[in-house]
């Protein structure tokens, strides 16, 4: 055997340790599965993904007195980390006035429950939501949480998201939780898919 022939051999050994059982193409496990087990997505993705994509944003607050104040944009929503997340980039326009805002919601299969986080340009409080029930495949409602030690809520209130006219509108609402469990419509988003408006489909 030459000098080359040994040195070849001594290297295809080499690497052949250090590879251990591993054939080509196949992937080291994940070490921290063993104790954070990857989790797939489930049915709350699957509805998600509908509201992937382009849309024009006509935002409505109702205050307590006086007539609705509104505010056009637009969203740009895509699934994240592997489908496993909804974010929704939103800006809005009124006179001089711009808002940025940004949305991240999730779904927990087991449970069956979407939690989400709020952002805006408005504010340095970040929104914490999360649904009370299982999901109903139909719509999306989520209760304000708070992460503080007393878990009092300074602003109760309720969101409820649905789908409409074939995916291309969606309709989102909060409304203000009083004593009693009266409700008042506080904000409206009415979403409609880029290309789709009404006007558009004439």
């Amino acid at each position: 055997m030459t000098l080359r022939s040994i040195a070849v051999t001594a290297t295809l050994l080499l690497a052949g340790s250090l590879c251990g059982t591993l054939t080509i193409g196949q992937v080291k496990p994940d070490p921290q599965s063993s104790v954070e087990p990857r989790s797939q997505a489930g049915v709350g993705q699957k509805f998600l993904e509908q509201f992937v994509g382009e849309w024009d944003v006509v935002k409505t607050f109702y205050s307590r007195s006086g007539e609705p104040s509104r505010t056009e944009g637009v969203c740009r929503q895509t699934m994240i980390h592997e489908g496993r997340f909804l974010q929704s980039e939103f800006t809005f326009q009124k006179d001089e006035a711009k808002t940025t805002g940004l949305g991240l919601i999730g779904f927990e299969p087991t449970p069956g429950t979407f939690t989400s986080v709020w952002t805006d340009s408005r504010a340095t409080r970040m929104s914490l939501r999360q649904s009370k029930d299982g999901f109903n495949g139909k719509e999306i409602i989520l209760y304000s949480r708070s992460l503080s030690a007393s878990g009092a809520e300074s602003r109760a209130s309720r969101t409820v998201t649905k789908l409409e006219d074939n995916g291309r509108t969606i309709v989102h609402r909060q409304y203000a939780l009083g004593d009693g469990g009266v409700e008042r419509l506080m904000m409206e988003l009415l979403m409609t898919r880029k290309g789709d408006s009404p006007a558009s489909r004439k």
